[in-house]
């Protein structure tokens, strides 16, 4: 769904707009390029109407993980009110926690002047009803008798506080949670939205009214979780069930649940229900986490600064009085000797001065170890509270948030997999448990989920065949083929080439000797390498950026001149630090083409695939498609054809580094597997791209300014008339930005090199995170590779479908789901099905299909080498942004530095 939880509450939403009017916002008139008011506002494009469904390939029975819902109340009308929550003295609340207690009770409370009626809930600021509430203002008092649980800051509205415990009244204040708590709530009207918009949804009529008629339900789902305790994600949520938790090491782990959201589908509405995974911290002592976290054996070695920023936030209780409290920090000092005011209890004001420790000892709670380690401050910024660090233990089901190590992702990845069989059976029981239909508000909307898997029809496409060297023809099997007793197509030659090993363990002559083995039987010539450079001992230990400078002293005072190609050993395979400093020196500095492996276990299959990244590095071609060959490719092979892979990759999250963004664009016309890419940086977490057009007098510094003149060169002084648009990574509510701004940059692009030329543009989004899955009926397998659909679970109206290229080997194969939102060339469906899935057989390092179009694969890997280039941690804010992009006000981006003209149109990411 198009927005975000919480998004759209500020505001109500406008009065809904006559059925045959497009509204025009303002930021439409006045877009990207602040066009002058008198100039008239471009009318907006919107996503296309599918031209028909596909009807080619075999047919093939499936499920699929969504749900029928059927809707009887489409007369009524949602009504949304704007919650508001203050305490007794009119202090707004400031905590989350707090909000769904006081609603139920509210509604408990004041059930008949409220004409009975069932909320929905966001747990912020939204709430619906269906039908109006009595009055038009509704402000109510609730009183609450436990607030411990959601922490309300009792003392923070000026109430007495006892001094009961170590440096505040926090534990009177929470000891007190039978006394009752005071709230005064405020509901008002914003608007109403007719639940026949639901219609409009099912119609893919999508206006403001059916999005948020979707999200009202969206939201009745969330408030039925929340309702059983769940920890609520988005839409996602999470029982407190330890079947569920994996444990990833470092104190983290991963936790099942399930997503569940309403769709408008070609069927009706539908509910998607899958298996997602969220990180939580590990439950237990705190003291425990800490030792898992910092991977130390004992408390003495705990590192507390660092302590300090993993536990902040973190909710806790107490062992000894069953307190619950955020953690604010740590004590400056540690148990023994960190004292606080205790109020003498002889009638007078006056206080004592206590160690935490000693007070401890007194109440008879004998403390084993944490006397030398700090105290766990749960209070307030003035009026710090104490707790000895082994009294306190985690509250469950709280999200950890910060960036997973490579080894907590691969083992969360290995440990949250699936097989299909294994995974309907695990939705099919949330349905059950979930029990929606007793739910009241999902009662009064009339809504009732079918609890079977929507059965849908699937085609399953015919594998493209592939040419191989000396004409072969390659008929790929279950989405593989091989190159055994077979030459690849266009070999290059490596000569001028050297070895340079960075402290990697290995028989390096065997390895040569076996490299130029296989790469003969490939058709590749390879002479021997000039020399073999190791790195010294001495130097081993030196920070990264010197042993890559040594390393290249060393080739400088060898090699009579610049090596063609390098071969690269590091001594370990994932996130070598050799590796980003090498590569920029090889790609930017000297344009000299590298291979870089970890010879752990090398094979004659593991060199066969390095020759294959070799190959095409240098310029070579592994496979070609058959209808690439013989210009067979419907609006591709007769008309010059650019294609683009474009792609915006972020950091981790909690990582601040600038996203970089990624154009991968085809070249030598008529050919479809041949690639270069540019990479810029742009504003970190900024989605849009913002440099595919920078005009700058005469010039354009823009991504796709290169990409067109490097097909013109390569294509034999061709303009291509044809531009298809690959885009990545974009969600629904973005479709609109990706052809008004982004389209209209690269149009922008096109006429600063030449007026006159006006080629016709396609544009087709890739998501691969979406929720929809599919299950062959009658067989535990995943389904085939080529499977497509586009029927039943599709958009009601735009032109969309489901791909799986590849074939699923473990888990359950995630389907690409390709939405093609602008079409000025002119395809068929069953035409651009075909073409889809014959671009996921060029991806040159591999002899598989892969899951999503070439171009867009290699624009993730362009943008993941060339962000290796830069070491984000060592920026300072202030560093130049040598014409860095930035959104308005922000620091400026760190500019990556460009490739080296040698390298520039190489497949160097391949």
């Amino acid at each position: 769904m198009g927005s975000h939880d919480g998004e759209s509450d500020e505001l109500p939403p406008p009065p809904p707009v006559p059925p045959n009017v497009v509204p025009i916002k303002a930021d439409d008139v006045l877009g990207e390029g602040e066009s002058p008011p008198n100039k008239p506002a471009k009318p907006k494009k919107l996503p296309m109407a599918r031209p028909g469904v596909g009807r080619k390939g075999q047919a093939i029975q499936l499920y699929s993980n969504h749900f029928k819902v059927s809707v009887k109340n489409t007369e009524e009308f949602f009504f949304h009110y704007d919650v508001k929550l203050k305490y007794e003295d009119d202090q707004p609340v400031d905590g989350k926690a707090v909000g769904r207690k006081v609603i139920d009770k509210l509604q408990q409370t004041y059930h008949s002047e409220l004409s009975n009626k069932d909320f929905a809930y966001d747990g912020e600021k939204s709430l619906f009803t269906v039908g109006a509430l009595p009055q038009k203002n509704n402000e109510f008092t609730v009183v609450l008798e436990d607030t411990s649980t959601g922490n309300c800051r009792t003392a923070a509205n000026g109430s007495p506080e006892g001094n009961d415990s170590p440096g505040g009244g926090d534990r009177k204040r929470v000891r007190r949670s039978y006394q009752p708590k005071t709230f005064k709530v405020e509901l008002t009207y914003a608007a109403q939205i007719p639940m026949s918009a639901i219609g409009q949804a099912i119609r893919g009529e999508e206006s403001e009214n059916s999005l948020e008629a979707l999200r009202v339900l969206d939201i009745i789902l969330r408030q039925h979780s929340a309702k059983q305790g769940c920890l609520i994600v988005r839409q996602s949520f999470f029982h407190n069930n330890p079947a569920n938790f994996v444990d990833l090491g470092g104190g983290v782990v991963g936790c099942r649940g399930f997503h569940s959201s309403f769709r408008g589908t070609q069927s009706g509405l539908s509910l998607n229900i899958d298996v997602s995974t969220t990180m939580i911290v590990k439950p237990g002592p705190v003291c425990d986490f800490l030792l898992d976290n910092q991977k130390v054996d004992d408390p003495s070695k705990i590192d507390w600064q660092k302590a300090k920023r993993a536990l902040r936030n973190l909710r806790i209780k107490t062992i000894h009085a069953n307190i619950e409290s955020k953690i604010v920090g740590l004590s400056e000092q540690n148990c023994k000797e960190q004292t606080f005011p205790l109020k003498l209890r002889d009638g007078s004001n006056d206080t004592v001065e206590v160690t935490v420790y000693d007070y401890y000892m007194k109440k008879g709670i004998k403390l084993q170890y944490s006397g030398d380690l700090p105290c766990i401050n749960a209070g307030r910024p003035k009026r710090p509270t104490y707790y000895p660090i082994e009294l306190c233990s985690f509250l469950p089901l709280q999200r950890y948030t910060k960036a997973l190590s490579t080894l907590q992702r691969s083992s969360l990845v290995e440990k949250s997999r699936q097989k299909p069989d294994e995974r309907m059976k695990i939705l099919n029981d949330a349905l059950q448990r979930s029990n929606y239909d007793s739910d009241p508000m999902l009662r009064a909307c009339g809504i009732s989920v079918a609890p079977k898997f929507t059965q849908i029809e699937g085609r399953v496409l015919q594998a493209p065949k592939l040419k191989a060297g000396n004409s072969e023809d390659i008929i790929p099997r279950n989405g593989k083929w091989n190159f055994t007793n077979r030459k690849l197509i266009q070999t290059c030659s490596v000569d001028k080439w050297a070895v340079v090993n960075f402290s990697a363990r290995c028989d390096i002559r065997r390895l040569i000797l076996d490299l130029m083995r296989n790469a003969s039987a490939k058709g590749i010539q390879m002479d021997e390498p000039f020399d073999v450079f190791e790195e010294s001992l001495s130097i081993r230990r030196a920070p990264v950026s010197r042993r890559v400078d040594d390393m290249f002293e060393q080739i400088k005072s060898k090699l009579p001149g610049a090596p063609r190609f390098l071969l690269c050993l590091l001594p370990e395979r994932k996130n070598c630090e050799v590796y980003g400093p090498w590569k920029r020196k090889c790609l930017a500095e000297f344009g000299i083409v590298t291979q870089c492996l970890a010879p752990t276990r090398v094979n004659d299959p593991y060199l066969l695939n390095l020759l294959m990244k070799i190959n095409a590095k240098l310029g070579g071609m592994n496979s070609l498609l058959q209808i690439e060959a013989s210009r067979a490719i419907p609006h591709v092979s007769d008309v010059p054809t650019i294609i683009l892979g474009m792609d915006v990759s972020h950091g981790h999250p909690g990582q601040d580094k600038p996203s970089i963004a990624a154009v991968v664009s085809s070249r030598q016309w008529p050919h479809i597997s041949k690639y270069r890419a540019s990479v810029h940086t742009q504003s970190a977490r900024q989605e849009m791209m913002s440099s595919l057009f920078k005009p700058r007098g005469t010039e354009d510094d823009g991504l796709i300014r290169e990409s067109l003149i490097d097909f013109y060169t390569s294509s034999g002084k061709r303009k291509p008339d044809h531009v298809i648009i690959f885009r990545d990574g974009v969600s629904e509510s973005q479709f609109t930005q990706v052809i008004n701004i982004e389209l209209d940059q690269i149009i922008e692009a096109c006429k600063f090199l030449d007026e006159k030329w006006s080629p016709k543009f396609t544009v087709i989004v890739a998501q691969k995170n979406h929720n929809t899955k599919f299950f062959q009926t009658g067989s535990p397998e995943n389904v085939p590779p080529g499977t497509v659909v586009d029927s039943k679970v599709c958009h009601p109206r735009n032109f969309d479908f489901y791909m799986c290229a590849h074939a699923g080997m473990i888990g359950t194969s995630r389907p690409t789901h390709y939405h093609v939102l602008h079409d000025e060339i002119g395809f068929s469906a069953d035409e651009m099905q075909e073409f889809v899935h014959s671009l996921s057989y060029v991806y040159q390092r591999s002899t598989t299909a892969i899951s999503v179009v070439a171009p867009i694969c290699y624009a993730h890997l362009a943008a993941a080498q060339v962000g290796t280039f830069l070491k984000f941690e060592e920026m300072s804010d202030t560093s130049s942004s040598q014409g860095g992009h930035t959104s308005v006000g922000s620091a400026p981006v760190p500019e990556l530095p460009c490739l080296h003209e040698k390298v520039r149109s190489s497949m160097f990411f391949c």
